[in-house]
Formats: C-alpha cells, structure tokens, sequence
C-alpha cells in the first residue's frame, strides 16, 4: 500500500510563491484561479505582518489539498467524482462532476476552485504538462499532488521548485522514507485536527 504525502517545513518557507505559479504552470491553472496558496499567518493580504508596530513578525502558511485519509470532500460527493486513489491521493473525476460545490463547502481548508466560466489562460493557449486533463466550465478543481508527474516516480512540481527545500514528499507508509522519518523526528502536526480528516500533508518548524 502507498500514501503519498508531504511535509513542509514553514522555518524555510520564506512566502517566495514559486511553489505556487510552479503549481499552476505545471497543472494548466486558469487567471484567477490557484490551487496552491501562501498565506500570511494573522493577515487577510498577502505578505503583510502580525502583531502591533513594534512587535511584529510575519509567517507564512503553504496551503493546498491536503490529501485527507478521512476526506470530508469525499463524503458529500453525490456523483462520486471526488475518490481517493491507490496511492491515497484524493483526486476529482471531471467527467462525473456536475458542479453542486458540496465539495468546495465540506473542505475545512478551502482548498478547491471551481470553474464559473470558460477558463481563461494568459497566453491564450494551454501550458504546462499535456498529460494535465483540460478542465472545463462547471466544475471543481484542486490539487492533484501532480498525478502525473507523481506516477512516473516523480516528485511533485511544488517540491521540485521551492528554492529552500522546505518541502519533503514520499511515502507515508513507508517507515524509512524521507518524510515519514521527518514527520516523527520533528513532531510535525497537521491543520485542523479536530475536523478528523487525518491531512496527508504536515508542518513542522
């Protein structure tokens, strides 16, 4: 059995967001639209800071899907368009999604996007990798933890991109991998524990 999984080290975070457009080039986002974000931890704006000039400090949080073992996402699905795979990534069958955004309401992490209209590139062409399916108007989209770079034994592109290794991927059940050794040495905790979706993505400092 595989579960893929990731933990990110926020100490290296530095709110850079190439883990970001690296996502969203990778994965032929749409304008307006990211499946993977940085925010800044106490703040509604990008890169701005916490606490009162001046004691102040600014941390930052990478978040996207978190690839739950217990996905909230998954149970809400009426169609059975959202699915946990055999390498325990949650990913959407576009073709049964009929848009009813259950999904998008059920997620704690508010981690999906959702196509309102006819998506829109800049350039005015589809990029990134051609194995990426085309996602259309009227449905939900996210992260996909790169399904088709991560089936070929590759790593996601967010983790080949960060500039400070702050993010480690591999297999979860696999004791002697990288980030399962990481994930115990470091204690590392997930976001919102107490929703019991168990997230397949840590943080640690």
């Amino acid at each position: 059995m595989t579960k893929l999984g990731m933990a990110i080290n926020l100490e290296r975070c530095i709110g850079c967001h190439t883990c970001a457009n690296a996502c969203k080039l990778q994965n032929n986002v749409p304008m307006g639209m990211m499946w993977n974000r940085v925010l800044t931890e106490g703040s509604d704006v990008i890169d701005s800071a916490e606490g009162t000039y001046p004691d102040l400090s600014r941390n930052y949080l990478p978040i996207a899907c978190q690839h739950c073992e217990n996905p909230a996402c998954l149970r809400v699905c009426p169609t059975g368009a959202t699915y946990k795979d055999d390498k325990g990534r949650v990913e959407i069958d576009y073709d049964k999604c009929i848009g009813c955004r259950m999904c998008m309401a059920a997620c704690p992490y508010n981690a999906r996007s959702f196509n309102w209209e006819e998506p829109k590139r800049d350039p005015d062409f589809n990029y990134g990798d051609a194995r990426v399916a085309v996602r259309p108007k009227g449905v939900a989209e996210k992260c996909t933890l790169c399904k088709e770079r991560t089936d070929d034994g590759d790593k996601p592109m967010c983790v080949v991109c960060c500039p400070t290794n702050a993010r480690i991927y591999g297999d979860l059940d696999d004791p002697n991998s990288e980030v399962s050794r990481t994930i115990k040495q470091k204690n590392a905790h997930v976001l919102l524990p107490e929703q019991g979706t168990h997230p397949q993505v840590h943080y640690f400092n």
